[in-house]
């Protein structure tokens, strides 16, 4: 099958060039999901196309990616938002015996397809937003039975609805209540027999961890990565969200595709990241819920040449967002990126945060065709408007999605 599709903009986030790798009076072919040709409509070449698609001067992007997500989970925690809203601290919320382990109670106690109702209640806000991939984590079942259901419930969405799933296994997020007296027992636990059980299911892409003095210490976290390497399986890191703890050198000692948050990294940390190819995943649906007053170090991820993503961070309790947009919007306002940053955190950096650079990011040749249509009369509207539908169509692999 050959699709065309024409009478467009094409902002091709290739960098290089023009701002937003952009062509203006473009065309798209697109053959067996895969991006033929793209270029200027004046260029285009002899084609079989079966199909032919007339936008009617719309801009199109890459599929934008939500390479951050907790998209899985029980219940909610809309009891915590106000508590927080009266003087509450995310820590002293979690200390109490909140946050995490009140979704990991909630997930638990929910059926398979209970958690897939709720997960795609949630993705739908996200397509509506243009992602086309979305990586979910583990994290609030911390017992075998329970991460392994989250984990087939991600593969399930990837399966079903009309999106690209990535997924990571984020055993190490909180110690679950019953392993309170004796947390090395749940660090051996999730260690040695979840994580090897979800890989033997082939339910995981990649392995992450919450890098806290409230969650887990370095070595606890390195125990994790050194079994992550030997299995094959990459790495990324919940990194110096409330502290700098060394997460950001941590992640780039292990080659981590990504360090995520980032607020209190230091020079140092952020050095090693460039150095070592990390990519930054930034966070600000968090940042704007728990009120924070330190962002992250922009200047600094600049300077080093690290990459920065923009993700939503969807989760229960510090980051109900479920609009891509709206956090490209609040990356820009609250932490200075520009458009064009943005815009390049959701599409190739996001990529690269999930290490699919060579497969979606850009349209450039041999890419897959997941693509996002857009109302508007220049990229940068992708992060003006905040609420605004502005969504046309997505396609997936070359289709309408």
């Amino acid at each position: 099958m050959t699709t065309l599709i024409t009478d467009c903009h094409v902002a091709t986030m290739v960098e290089g060039g023009e701002p937003y790798g952009a062509i203006e009076d473009a065309a798209l072919l697109i053959r067996d999901g895969r991006i033929a040709w793209v270029g200027p409509r004046a260029d285009q070449p002899p084609h079989d196309a079966v199909q032919i698609h007339r936008l009617d001067g719309r801009w199109i992007t890459p599929g934008l990616i939500d390479c951050h997500t907790h998209l899985v989970f029980g219940g909610d925690r809309s009891g915590e938002f106000e508590q927080r809203l009266n003087g509450a601290t995310y820590e002293e919320i979690a200390r109490a015996g909140g946050g995490i382990v009140s979704s990991m109670t909630a997930t638990r106690a929910a059926s398979e397809a209970d958690l897939y109702a709720s997960a795609l209640s949630r993705l739908d806000g996200l397509k509506a937003t243009g992602v086309t991939t979305v990586e979910i984590k583990s994290g609030y079942g911390l017992d075998r039975d329970a991460e392994l259901k989250m984990l087939r419930v991600a593969r399930r969405i990837g399966r079903e609805a009309g999106v690209r799933v990535r997924t990571s296994y984020l055993g190490l997020h909180a110690v679950p209540p019953e392993h309170r007296a004796d947390r090395s027992a749940y660090v051996d636990l999730a260690i040695e027999e979840i994580l090897p059980a979800a890989h033997a299911e082939e339910l995981v892409d990649a392995v992450d961890a919450y890098c806290e003095p409230i969650a887990f210490f370095n070595a606890e976290v390195s125990r994790l990565f050194e079994k992550a390497k030997a299995l094959g399986l990459p790495v990324k890191l919940h990194a110096d969200q409330l502290s700098d703890g060394g997460g950001a050198a941590l992640a780039a000692r292990y080659g981590a595709l990504s360090a995520d948050h980032i607020e209190h990294s230091s020079e140092a940390g952020v050095r090693a990241m460039g150095k070592a190819g990390v990519v930054a995943v930034l966070l600000p649906g968090a940042y704007l819920m728990l009120r924070e007053t330190t962002p992250p170090p922009i200047e600094m991820l600049r300077r080093y040449g690290v990459a920065m993503a923009v993700a939503t961070d969807c989760n229960p309790g510090t980051s109900p967002l479920a609009s891509m947009t709206a956090a490209l919007t609040l990356a820009c306002v609250q932490f200075r990126l520009t458009p064009e940053e943005a815009l390049a955190g959701a599409t190739r950096h996001a990529a690269r945060a999930l290490g699919l650079a060579d497969e979606i990011g850009t349209l450039a040749v041999g890419k897959a065709g997941d693509l996002a249509v857009w109302d508007v009369t220049r990229p940068a509207e992708l992060c003006y408007w905040l609420g605004k539908p502005i969504l046309h169509s997505r396609y997936l692999a070359g289709g309408l999605a």
